[in-house]
């Protein structure tokens, strides 16, 4: 029996079966907690890089309804909201006017961090600004803002290249330049593991230290950013998690593998969260076996 917490996004179960029945369906499978996908806020899409009309309740005129709603789901079937993921990219402007939004709803579901992307090209100086916007809304809310690290790719290289919080200097850096206990961080597994990223995740761990309160677990083939289960792939996991225990990290384990469900049918995504949550308890074992 472990005492690690164990959590996922529901983004891509939603996708398939709706939010409410992804947080009930996580409740079941043996999370512990479920990550609130607040990407539906903005309906953006990256090939043609606009805005499309959404009907999504969190697109709408009271997404705090919406959040409560689940929130009150969750804790129905014994279950919470540990953290959320806002909207991204960053850089669009009408994005940036939906943070403060996806703090509110944050905290409406439970959750204690909200994860923001800082943007992808610009400096720890120059991403300051953002977050120290940000930073006292959140703490009224009762909210910590977490970044995350992040890639760009290399086209003539054909592998990831440098963005903002990809190596640990510059991801220690983003968060103390704020100075802010309420600004942490979320690594991204995936991203740290990807060629061209100039680390590694056992680096970035050991360097974040008691920076790192968040994590997006997901395999990869150590090249591209594939967000599959857990030990389907490429990523060894044992030594990332001796590293977590090395930093006493005492945060859930909130896995982001969004890709994993995307061919499945209805009756398909409730066999595959069972799936992530069988990996997700055996990564929490490694963790205690450590």
């Amino acid at each position: 029996m472990t005492d690690v917490k164990i959590s996922s996004e529901i983004k891509s179960a939603a996708a398939i079966i709706g939010e409410e029945r992804a947080v009930e369906a996580l409740a079941k499978a043996g999370f512990d907690a479920w990550d609130f996908s607040l990407h539906p806020m903005c309906n953006y899409d990256r090939k043609t890089k606009t805005f499309l009309p959404s009907d999504h309740p969190l697109a709408g005129k009271d997404p705090l309804a919406f959040a409560r709603k689940l929130r009150q789901i969750g804790l129905d079937n014994g279950i919470q909201c540990n953290q959320s993921h806002a909207p991204y990219p960053t850089s669009r402007p009408e994005i940036r006017s939906c943070l403060k939004k996806a703090i509110e709803c944050t905290a409406e579901a439970g959750g204690k961090i909200c994860v923001i992307h800082p943007e992808n090209r610009k400096s720890a100086e120059e991403n300051l600004e953002l977050f120290a916007e940000l930073l006292p809304f959140a703490k009224e809310c009762g909210v910590k803002i977490a970044t995350e690290n992040m890639w760009l790719w290399d086209k003539e290289k054909d592998e990831a290249t440098f963005a903002a919080c990809a190596t640990p200097d510059d991801f220690c850096k983003h968060i103390d330049l704020a100075a802010d206990e309420n600004l942490v961080a979320c690594l991204d597994i995936g991203h740290a593991e990807m060629r061209g990223s100039g680390t590694t995740a056992v680096e970035m761990i050991v360097a974040l230290g008691k920076r790192l309160q968040a994590l997006h677990i997901h395999d990869n083939d150590k090249w591209h950013d594939l967000h599959q289960i857990p030990f389907s792939m490429s990523l060894d996991y044992k030594p990332i998690i001796r590293a977590l225990k090395k930093i006493g990290y005492k945060g859930y384990f909130t896995l982001e593998a969004v890709n994993y469900l995307q061919d499945c049918d209805e009756g398909g995504v409730f066999e595959g969260i069972r799936e992530l949550a069988k990996v997700a308890k055996r990564l929490a074992d490694i963790y205690e076996e450590c």
